[in-house]
C-alpha cells in the first residue's frame, strides 16, 4: 500500500509538471526569464548559450554569459534542443524533482529530526511521514516554478539532499561525495561540511568501536576534497582553459560582478556603494554568511540535522544570488520539524510576509522594468519583505528548537512561559 501511495504521489507530481508544460507552452520560457526563478549562475538561458558554444568547439566562457559548471554541458548535449523538443527537457527536470523527493523520504523516515544520539524531542509523536513531506515538496508552487523554469539550482538541491539522506542512513562516504558534487556546482554548500560530518559521526558513534572524532573528521574532509578535485579534473578535460573556467564560475560567485536584480539583499547594496569600498563589503558579506556555521553548530550540537536545515534557510536569505529554489529547499525540510510547530510564536506574520512578497514581487518588478512608473526601490522593497518573512520564520523555528531542548533538560518547567528578567 505504501508503494502504491508513493507511486500515486510521484505520478501525480510528474503529470502536473508535464501538463503545465503542454497546455501552457509559453510558461517555461516565461519562468526562465523571471529574476525570482533564474539567476546568473542558474539560468537555463545562459546554459543554452554555453551549450551553443561548447557544441561548436568554442570555450563556453568566452561570451561572458555562462557561469555554471562545465560538467552540465556534456549532460545537456545528450538531450534534444530545448526549443525543438521542450517536452524532453521538461521530463528531465521533472525526474530530477522526483529524485529529490525520494531523498526527502529517506531523511524523514530516518527519524533523525526527532531523535538523535544526544537528544530526543519531547513531542516526537507529532510528525508527518516521509511521503507527506515529499508531497509537500513536489506540490509546492516554488518547486514547480523552479522545475518549469528549468533552473540548474535543482542539481545543487540534489547534491545537498542526497548528502543529508546518506548521512542519516550512515553512508558517510556517499554523503561526502554528494556534498562535494553540490559544492562543485555552487560554492555555498561547502559551508555545510561541519554539521554534516557531525551528523555522520553521530550515526557511526552508535555502532561498536566508534572512531575518534578528529580522525573521522579529517578522513571525511579528505574525501570531500577528493570528490571536488575529481570533478575539477573532469572539468579540465571538458574545457581547455582551466583558469578561465575557475574565474568564470567560482570567481564570479565570490566577487559578484553581475548585479542583476534577484530576491536577495546583495545586488542593490553593491549598486549603491562606492567602488572603493566594494572589496571591504564583499568580505563583510561573505564573513557574515559563513559566521553562522560555527555558532549554529556549537549551540545546537545535539541536532546536526536541524543545523543543516537552518543553514539552508540562512543561505536562502543571505547568499549572493538566491532564488525561490533556495526557499523551496528550506520549505521542504521544515515539515521534518512538525513537533516544533506548537512552540512557534510568529508563524502567521512570517507566512503573511512571504505570501505578500510572493504576490506583489512580480507586480513591483513589472512597474519598474516594463511600465516605467517605478524604480529599483520598488522591487528592492518587496525583496526586503521577502527576506523579512524568511528571517522571522527562521528565527521562530530556531527559538522553538531551543525551547524544546530546554524543556528536555528541565522537564519540570515544561509548558511554562519564558520571560527575560
Amino acid at each position: 500500500m505504501a508503494v502504491d501511495r508513493k507511486a500515486a504521489v510521484f505520478l501525480a507530481a510528474h503529470a502536473l509538471r508535464l501538463l503545465l508544460a503542454l497546455f501552457f507552452p509559453s510558461l517555461p520560457n516565461l519562468l526562465t526569464g523571471r529574476v525570482e526563478v533564474s539567476t546568473p549562475i542558474t539560468s537555463f538561458k545562459r546554459l543554452q548559450e554555453g551549450l551553443y558554444l561548447y557544441q561548436r568547439n568554442v570555450s563556453p566562457y568566452d561570451g561572458g554569459v555562462y557561469h555554471q559548471a562545465p560538467i552540465l554541458l556534456p549532460l545537456f548535449s545528450l538531450l534534444p534542443n530545448a526549443n525543438m523538443s521542450p517536452l524532453i527537457t521538461a521530463i528531465f527536470f521533472s525526474l530530477v524533482d522526483l529524485v529529490n523527493a525520494d531523498a526527502l523520504i529517506t531523511i524523514a523516515d530516518s527519524g533523525q529530526a526527532v531523535s538523535g544520539r544526544f537528544y530526543t524531542a519531547l513531542r516526537k509523536h507529532i510528525r508527518w511521514d516521509g511521503l507527506s513531506i515529499a508531497a509537500w515538496f513536489l506540490f509546492n508552487p516554488f518547486t514547480i516554478a523552479t522545475c518549469l523554469g528549468r533552473s540548474t539550482a535543482v542539481f545543487t538541491t540534489t547534491g545537498i539532499l542526497y548528502a543529508m539522506s546518506n548521512a542519516v542512513s550512515g553512508n558517510s562516504l556517499n554523503a561526502m561525495l554528494a556534498l562535494g558534487f553540490a559544492s562543485y556546482l555552487s560554492i555555498y554548500p561547502a559551508l555545510l561540511f561541519i554539521p554534516l560530518v557531525l551528523l555522520c559521526y553521530d550515526q557511526r558513534a552508535q555502532k561498536p568501536t566508534p572512531p575518534g572524532m578528529a580522525s573521522f573528521a579529517i578522513k571525511h574532509f579528505m574525501i570531500f576534497l577528493f570528490s571536488i578535485a575529481g570533478l575539477l579534473g573532469v572539468s579540465s578535460l571538458i574545457v581547455d582553459d582551466f583558469p578561465q573556467f575557475v574565474s568564470a564560475t567560482y570567481g564570479f560567485q565570490l566577487l559578484v560582478p553581475d548585479l542583476t536584480p534577484n530576491v536577495g539583499l546583495w545586488w542593490y547594496f553593491f549598486i549603491e556603494i562606492f567602488d572603493s569600498f566594494r572589496e571591504f563589503f564583499l568580505g563583510v558579506f561573505w564573513l557574515h554568511l559563513a559566521a553562522y556555521v560555527g555558532g549554529m553548530t556549537v549551540r545546537i550540537r545535539r541536532q546536526p540535522l536541524f543545523v543543516l536545515t537552518s543553514l539552508l534557510g540562512i543561505f536562502a536569505i543571505f547568499k549572493p544570488y538566491p532564488s525561490i529554489s533556495d526557499a523551496s529547499l528550506y520549505f521542504a525540510l521544515l515539515p521534518l520539524y512538525r513537533h516544533l510547530f506548537p512552540l512557534m510564536r510568529y508563524t502567521f506574520f512570517a507566512i503573511s510576509a512571504i505570501l505578500y512578497a510572493t504576490l506583489l514581487g512580480p507586480a513591483f518588478y513589472y512597474l519598474w522594468i516594463y511600465a516605467g512608473s517605478g524604480n529599483a526601490n520598488f522591487f528592492y522593497a518587496i525583496t526586503l519583505v521577502w527576506s523579512l518573512g524568511l528571517s522571522i520564520l527562521l528565527a521562530d523555528i530556531i527559538f522553538a528548537a531551543l525551547r524544546d531542548e530546554w524543556e528536555y533538560d528541565n522537564p519540570e518547567i515544561r509548558g511554562k512561559d519564558v520571560r527575560q528578567v
